[in-house]
């Protein structure tokens, strides 16, 4: 399934390759010799060299402007985020735990490795991954804890308190005879603290708290410039597609098996109403259509400021299945986020498994890459905006209007080239259920496309205002866009998630 739907995508890509390789230059960084060149953490240190672990627990320097790398330590247990304290000490989220590695004598090498929090679970469940890092501007951390899968079952031995709220524990043992009940733990669970949960630690460990729950695989986190934590999370159970989170303190974002660890807590998950479930969760902040636009989100980042031109201090989305990076806007009403994801990157040059991605000095955007055994790809990539390709055009703000939606650009458009503009809107079930079809998909009647004296914005009414509902997932598509001088639309397809009307 995944990889008849990832080769769909990449035939699209390619189809188009030229829009993104026009603008943007992708070179191949060859890895250290002699390791498993699949990269868990990605982060730029204070002097711009990067700071990459390996998926076989090797933490290496590259220096860009030398091209060359230097093992800086070994020994981590399946690393999936670093950040960077300075040039000789980072926080390394293993799955066992957050660790400091430094080095204190100066050599370039590090010697002092400390645990600063591992107050989690631990079954020996395969899928039981510990997501990290970001960093808030108090300089508190913040990690987030995979579920175990079904797929297989848990050790005898384990790490932290067992949750008492379903299957008995020795029913839950891998055997011959965990076949016969891992249907009655839930497709996917969190059986010891804090499975399904973001945490927020502080940068010694000495504080930490459970933060928001109802994930599933949260595989990514980021801030965005106004401080909003985003979280990626993959389509499975109870996820009827990908989506990207704004997370907030005390919420649930939808999947029932971290609930268990919520204070006061005692029903079974799997026998929640889904209504009852309804009332509690706080929706996506934006869906990402499965095989579409992406298959298995990751790392969010902002592109910093004054990078990449108009595109500046917006969100990327990395992205494992298919070679593709997501822009997203977000565009709240009040207090309800919600926004827009917008391709960015879609060609065959960039390849898949885009996992961690960090930014250097020079503008440069570094994107690590692995697979862990499904689909993805490994090593590291360097995207630079090619000189003289400033003049670029891609859509830089998608607003809800209470008649439809405005659009912004980088460059004057065409006003010929708006002739085409097609708009669609669906939803997806939340139900238990692995992933969903798209339901209630519709046409939307366009009314009116006007384009504003200096061609920079794009106003779009809809013909009927009923058709803005909560709830909905609306396509916008527009494949003929072009600049004044020509260049084609860079993402010509707009994927709004519409909770709150204007």
């Amino acid at each position: 399934m995944i990889r008849s739907t990832t080769t769909i995508i990449l035939a699209s890509c390619l189809a188009s390759a030229d829009v993104w390789t026009d603008a943007f230059s992708i070179e191949k960084i060859s890895p250290p010799p002699g390791v498993d060149a699949q990269i868990g953490g990605l982060a730029t240190t204070p002097s711009g060299n990067l700071a990459a672990c390996f998926h076989r627990g090797e933490l290496f320097i590259y220096n860009p402007k030398e091209d060359t790398w230097k093992q800086f330590a070994s020994g981590l247990h399946e690393p999936l985020g670093i950040l960077a304290e300075s040039d000789s000490s980072f926080l390394v989220m293993q799955r066992p735990e957050l660790t400091r590695v430094s080095d204190t004598d100066g050599d370039g090498i590090g010697d002092l490795y400390q645990t600063v929090f591992d107050d989690f679970g631990m079954t020996g469940n395969y899928h039981e991954f510990a997501f990290g890092l970001a960093q808030d501007k108090e300089g508190f951390i913040y990690l987030a804890l995979g579920t175990a899968s079904n797929g297989a079952g848990i050790r005898e031995e384990i790490r932290g308190r067992w949750s008492p709220i379903g299957l008995d524990r020795k029913y839950m043992l891998n055997g011959p005879e965990w076949r016969k009940y891992k249907g009655r733990a839930g497709r996917m669970y969190s059986r010891v603290p804090y499975r399904g949960w973001v945490i927020k630690v502080s940068s010694d460990g000495s504080k930490w708290q459970p933060f928001a729950s109802g994930f599933r695989s949260p595989e990514g986190l980021g801030f965005d410039k106004d401080g909003r934590l985003y979280v990626a999370d993959n389509q499975g159970d109870w996820l009827g597609t990908s989506k990207i989170f704004h997370v907030r303190e005390g919420r649930f974002y939808g999947h029932p098996a971290s609930l268990v660890w919520k204070e006061g807590w005692s029903q079974k998950p799997l026998q929640v109403a889904v209504a009852e479930l309804e009332k509690l969760r706080t929706p996506a902040m934006g869906l990402l259509p499965q095989g579409e636009l992406a298959n298995s989100p990751t790392e969010p980042l902002m592109i910093p400021k004054g990078v990449f031109g108009g595109l500046s201090e917006q969100m990327l989305i990395g992205e494992m299945n298919s070679p593709t990076l997501v822009r997203f806007l977000p565009d709240p009403v009040g207090e309800v986020s919600q926004g827009a994801a917008i391709p960015f990157l879609r060609t065959g040059a960039l390849g898949a498994g885009n996992h961690r991605m960090s930014f250097t000095p020079d503008g440069s955007l570094w994107v690590a890459k692995t697979h862990l055994s499904w689909a993805g790809g490994e090593g590291l990539v360097r995207v630079r905006l090619k000189e003289g390709a400033a003049d670029f055009i891609a859509i830089d703000r998608v607003e809800l209007t209470s008649r439809g939606f405005s659009l912004g650009f980088t460059q004057p458009v065409d006003p010929e080239s708006l002739r085409k503009v097609e708009i669609t809107r669906h939803t997806y079930k939340y139900h238990a259920g692995y992933g969903s079809p798209k339901v209630d998909k519709q046409n939307v009647a366009i009314k009116t496309t006007s384009l504003s004296a200096e061609g920079r914005s794009c106003v779009i009414n809809f013909k009927n205002t009923g058709d803005l509902k909560s709830g909905y997932l609306y396509t916008l598509r527009l494949p003929e866009v072009r600049s004044n001088s020509g260049k084609l639309l860079m993402g010509d397809t707009v994927y709004y998630t519409l909770h709150a009307k204007r």
